[in-house]
């Protein structure tokens, strides 16, 4: 294993940044074990603020303990905003140029009261709702612009873009994945982006809440996926050479394995097309797509596919969504498949 422990944030943008989110939950894993909650530090604060976890994680990633802390917010923007502001496609004069607009780790502030005008400058630096970044579409994930919505990642990105970058000038050694390079050199610890989501499937949930589910998902999954490969395989995606270039500055989620876009190797651009639900495509765990069923999936605007195993012939149901990351409910331990 290349990290002796993992990290799994699920962030929360709400109130101030001093102020005690019950949505923001942190679990870890240390050696190998299991993945387990972290308190905040003993106060008067019952739920972490999202300065006290950047103090924490900023401590722990400059532990001479090889780590890879996942946090689920996006850790920078889409093409069409630095084309619209004119910005270097530079990710650390991004993160400069957006907190002197967006001071979001000031004390008292809102991300509300910025974008209302109260303080910052938000009004030269807005998005659109419709703007994402290529690794948010071939994740379905919502845009970082696309505020008060259920599930929305613009609040939490907005807030916690200013501690990214606190925690970067702060440990300058530290890895910040894919904007240091794809690979992550032996001994470092590393900061990446999470969709937890991507990964939901394999771990049920025990009685945790849905925040807690999601950081005890994220922590679990890079401890499981780096003892068994899988986590060197998506650390380095494939990727067509139009999408490695805007993920400089884009950035890139952990577990987005391969660039839908970009037509395989070997295969002619008119076979480009071959998506995750696409009939015949094969996920990394030889689970193959037969077809779609028309029938209403069990996650967001999901159909259920038919999906077959290479390995011992089950055939099975599972959302759309899933289909990159399933594994067999037979032969491989994976969550039992969906009716079909």
């Amino acid at each position: 294993m290349q990290f002796q422990r993992t990290i799994g944030i699920d962030y929360s943008g709400a109130e101030t940044a001093d102020s005690s989110l019950k949505g923001l939950r942190v679990y870890m894993t240390e050696g190998g074990g299991p993945a387990a909650e972290v308190p905040p530090p003993v106060g008067p604060k019952r739920y972490w603020t999202r300065r006290g976890l950047a103090s924490w994680l900023t401590d722990r990633l400059a532990e001479d303990i090889p780590t890879i802390a996942g946090i689920d917010h996006s850790f920078s923007f889409p093409e069409a905003y630095f084309a619209r502001h004119d910005l270097p496609r530079d990710w650390d004069m991004f993160l400069e140029d957006f907190h002197a607009h967006w001071p979001t780790d000031q004390k008292n502030l809102y991300v509300d009261f910025i974008r209302d005008g109260i303080a910052g400058l938000a009004y030269k630096r807005g998005g659109e709702t419709r703007w994402r970044r290529k690794a948010e579409e071939i994740a379905r994930a919502k845009s970082v612009f696309h505020f008060d919505v259920t599930g929305q990642v613009a609040k939490s990105t907005h807030a916690g873009l200013p501690f990214i970058r606190a925690i970067r000038l702060a440990l300058p050694a530290l890895h910040v994945w894919p904007f240091d390079g794809w690979t992550i050199p032996a001994d470092t610890s590393a900061l990446v982006e999470i969709y937890p989501r991507l990964w939901a499937a394999d771990y049920p949930n025990e009685g945790r809440t849905q925040d807690q589910q999601d950081a005890f998902v994220a922590a679990s999954w890079l401890r499981d996926a780096d003892r068994d490969g899988r986590l060197a395989a998506a650390l380095q995606p494939e990727l067509g050479e139009q999408t490695l270039r805007l993920a400089r500055h884009e950035g890139w989620i952990l577990g987005v394995v391969a660039d839908v876009m970009s037509a395989p190797k070997g295969r002619s651009k008119k076979g480009a097309s071959r998506g995750t639900t696409t009939p015949g495509y094969r996920n990394q765990n030889a689970q193959i797509v037969i077809g779609p069923t028309g029938r209403p999936g069990t996650d967001h605007n999901q159909q259920i596919y038919y999906l077959h195993c290479g390995s011992c012939g089950l055939n099975y149901g599972a959302n759309g969504s899933d289909i990159h990351i399933r594994k067999c409910p037979r032969c491989s331990g994976g969550v039992p498949g969906l009716i079909i």
